[in-house]
């Protein structure tokens, strides 16, 4: 069993940077491939950005792309999301995102993934 931990949500000024964290317990990180969602008040959960097993191989949103960028340290058993110049339509809960893959790919469809974290709130204040 993997079990996601998610970290670094809070308030934020427009134009603010913020850097979340999600951390994983259980063996076989290494192998996962990652994604962050966020899900507005209202609105369907959508993918933010995603990451394959190796870190070799990216996804963004069009809406995040130049302003977020996604990694991961595999020894530490986190995937980061590194959030800059920051607007009020970010404001949202972010998901951290995982499941078991053999191949270079990263997946941005939500039924895809196998585990979920807890969430954690960001809001952006204009």
């Amino acid at each position: 069993q993997v079990q996601l931990v998610e970290s670094g949500g809070g308030l934020v000024q427009a134009g603010g940077s913020l850097r979340l964290s999600c951390a994983a317990s259980g063996r076989g990180f290494s192998s996962f491939a990652m994604g962050w969602f966020r899900q507005a008040p209202g609105k369907e959960r959508d993918v933010v950005a995603a990451i394959n097993w190796r870190g070799s191989s990216t996804y963004y949103a069009d809406s995040v792309k130049g302003r977020f960028t996604i990694s991961r340290d595999n020894a530490k058993n986190t995937v980061y999301l590194q959030m800059n110049s920051l607007k009020s339509e970010d404001t949202a809960v972010y998901y951290c995102a995982a499941r078991s893959s053999h191949v270079s790919n990263y997946y941005t469809r939500s039924y895809e993934y196998t585990y979920w974290g807890q969430g954690t709130q960001v809001t952006v204040s204009s």
